[in-house]
């Protein structure tokens, strides 16, 4: 389903909300789990600037995951996400509540997902971005595949198609990190 180069440049023009999964998107998708029961996720750095300059420049992020971690409460903490749901079986649900929440339309929302369960969404989304390793049917459905693979700046990838297409990059990309 891919587009070109201009024809993303016209849809992220557009964007207002960026939705995003966690495990496999702003992570490698890989969970370690310890003896004494801690969950341990990597987080790629420049995703999260990528986040932190989005939000700057006066686009929402949230995040919607199927999993429940302390981790991604304190990662979306930092990164400045206020729109954080964990535990969501059916994520479509979230995506309506955003979108009637922040009064806005399909089109005006980005959504990066990596798996089967991410499609419902990504179906919908005016701009549906995967990371290069998401599932092959994940992938069918996206407008945007990033050459990157997920916590490793696939999604400061998508960011910055968004803020550059959207004039705003100039304006956020010289700030440093926070």
């Amino acid at each position: 389903m891919g587009n070109t180069g201009r024809e993303l440049e016209a849809i992220a023009r557009n964007i207002k909300l960026l939705i995003l999964d966690v495990d496999g998107v702003l992570t490698d998708g890989g969970i370690i789990l310890d003896n004494e029961g801690n969950e341990l996720k990597r987080f790629y750095v420049r995703d999260g600037h990528g986040v932190r300059m989005l939000i700057r420049a006066g686009i929402r992020v949230a995040i919607i995951t199927g999993r429940v971690s302390d981790v991604v409460a304190r990662r979306a903490k930092e990164m400045g996400v206020t729109d954080v749901y964990q535990g969501i079986f059916k994520k479509s649900k979230v995506y309506e509540d955003l979108l009637r929440r922040y009064n806005l339309r399909d089109e005006e929302v980005a959504f990066m997902g990596d798996d089967v369960v991410d499609i419902e969404i990504l179906k919908r989304a005016g701009l549906a971005a995967v990371p290069a390793d998401a599932d092959d049917e994940a992938k069918a459905h996206a407008h945007f595949i990033s050459t990157k693979e997920g916590g490793k700046g696939a999604v400061r990838e998508l960011i910055d198609l968004i803020l550059k297409s959207s004039g705003l990059w100039d304006s956020v990309s010289g700030e440093s990190l926070v």
